[in-house]
């Protein structure tokens, strides 16, 4: 499909984090074993280091202490001096910044493991369209780590690195996780084993990639975020209709205008008023409802991707 492949170097620094929301039990409970017993982890070319990301909201099992310890990582908190009155995230996303993400720290590779309580499978989350090495990291994902029961989907929230307040932004490469329906707090096995198998298959894939294995170039399919859309609210604010039983769960079904999206408690409908075909993501996400999001609506875009390649001396000459 295409000539010159990208060339990217080694992957030697890799960091695995769990619990950046404290109530998201999969990486919790994968973090926890790794950091007594990460023999697992271990691959030729790299050791993989396990963090628990937010341990204070851990320790409470709450997704956070003070602020989203995932919407604290813009450049206005990181650059900042800190103060007794900076929330506990702000000064925790320092810390983690300190130690993965700046100098001659940076960490090569990120995963950011999530659950959430929409019908998302096995959301492959990238906050970066030109990250290629992620790109083919997902491809991988989809055609090597099988359990058609949960599929993986490639989703894009494509963000300026300026804007990006995510915890994935402090590497050089990153993808999230993001496994459900699972409820907060809770601990579901099959949802525990895939995330397992995606970390496990993930770090194979950069194992091979460190030794000299070139993937090929491909194209995928992409849900890339146009908009979040809100409940809709009376004058008060307060939410006045709810998911409509005809979309939950529905999480990127196709959804056409005059699709039935909202319904009131007295049976009033609601319908999609848009022009184009969409597809819609966290649908009634429990941690969304603060946030004033019901669901979040993307677009499927076709991506060539070019071929990847282990980087060469040469290329530095």
């Amino acid at each position: 499909m295409m000539s010159s492949p990208i060339q990217c170097p080694p992957v030697s620094r890799v960091v695995i984090f769990g619990g950046t929301h404290g109530n998201e039990m999969s990486g919790v409970t994968l973090v926890k074993h790794w950091l007594k017993d990460p023999s697992e982890l271990h691959r030729k070319t790299f050791e993989p280091e396990p963090c628990l990301a937010n341990p204070l909201a851990v320790e409470k099992c709450v997704r956070y202490i003070d602020s989203d310890l995932n919407r604290s990582f813009s450049e206005e908190v990181l650059s900042s001096s800190e103060s007794e009155s900076d929330p506990y995230e702000f000064k925790r996303a320092r810390e983690l910044n300190q130690k993965y993400g700046s100098g001659p720290g940076l960490f090569d590779f990120v995963f950011d493991l999530h659950n959430t309580t929409s019908n998302m499978g096995a959301t492959l989350l990238r906050c970066s369209e030109d990250d290629i090495l992620s790109l083919h990291l997902a491809k991988y994902l989809q055609s090597s780590s099988g359990n058609q029961s949960m599929p993986c989907y490639n989703y894009l929230i494509d963000i300026p690195k300026k804007d990006n307040v995510y915890l994935q932004n402090i590497g050089k490469h990153s993808l999230c996780l993001e496994l459900g329906p699972q409820p907060q707090g809770v601990i579901r096995a099959d949802v525990l084993t895939r995330m397992r198998e995606l970390v496990n298959c993930g770090l194979d894939f950069l194992d091979l990639f460190n030794q000299g294995k070139e993937f090929p170039s491909f194209e995928t399919d992409i849900y890339k975020v146009l908009t979040r859309v809100d409940y809709p609210r009376d004058h008060s604010g307060e939410i006045s209709a709810f998911i409509h039983s005809g979309l939950q769960d529905k999480d990127y079904v196709p959804l056409k205008p005059g699709d039935p999206i909202f319904t009131t408690i007295n049976g009033e409908v609601l319908h999609c008023n848009g022009d184009t075909v969409v597809y819609p993501t966290f649908i009634n996400e429990a941690a969304y409802y603060e946030k004033k999001v019901a669901f979040i609506l993307t677009e499927k875009v076709s991506r060539k991707v070019p071929a990847l390649k282990l980087e060469t001396l040469e290329h530095h000459v």
